[in-house]
């Protein structure tokens, strides 16, 4: 294993330990991903119920392109396919997935609600993040998954697309980690604003 491989999955476990601790995501699941040529480094199955995101590098899966797990002490997510076909399709604009249980906007997700921009931090996503037309956890979840980011391109080479799951979670695939991180945080905090808008009596 390569040092730069290493060092990668070191980032995800830190990453992954940030967005729990920071309500971006919960023991419920989320996941991270990120392709380095053809390889793809995962975090595991039961990565929040069981271990409650406290993970170590050696728990990150390494998988070919197929999904085939070359090294990594646990199993692929139910979410795995998701990750596998965004970092097939986008490649190589986008180079990591992020998938979060993000607390604010998950109650978007919850009620089947786009997210409108509302904080300048926000625009670089759209006017509006657009909720996927499909249940969670569904066989064709990764296929509506990939289609939502069709036309999101010059975000994604940019820094960032984001797609809401219907009752799930945020999908967000990035250029990079650093920047998939950086936009579910901002997402987050958009979606905050939009709620304690709506208790103010502000309307769209």
């Amino acid at each position: 294993m390569s040092n730069s491989v290493k060092e990668m999955r070191q980032l995800i476990v830190e990453i992954g330990a940030l967005m729990y601790s920071r309500h971006l995501t919960d023991s419920a699941g989320g996941n991270l991903s990120v392709r380095m040529d053809d390889t793809i480094l995962m975090t595991p199955r039961l990565a929040g119920s069981v271990y409650r995101w406290q993970l170590n590098y050696e728990q990150v899966l390494v998988l070919d392109l197929q999904g085939k797990k070359l090294e990594g002490n646990g199993e692929s997510s139910r979410e795995g396919m998701v990750h596998l076909e965004l970092l097939k399709e986008y490649y190589p604009d986008g180079t990591a997935v992020v998938h979060g249980h993000a607390r604010n906007a998950l109650v978007f997700c919850a009620f089947n609600q786009t997210l409108p921009a509302v904080l300048a931090t926000e625009d670089k996503f759209g006017d509006l993040i657009e909720v996927a037309d499909h249940p969670a956890h569904s066989p064709e979840l990764a296929e509506v998954i990939v289609a939502a980011m069709r036309g999101q391109e010059a975000r994604i080479r940019k820094q960032a697309a984001a797609v809401l799951a219907p009752r799930h979670g945020v999908f967000v695939l990035a250029k990079n980690l650093e920047a998939g991180y950086d936009a579910l945080e901002r997402i987050d905090g958009n979606a905050y604003c939009v709620l304690m808008g709506k208790m103010m009596g502000w309307t769209a």
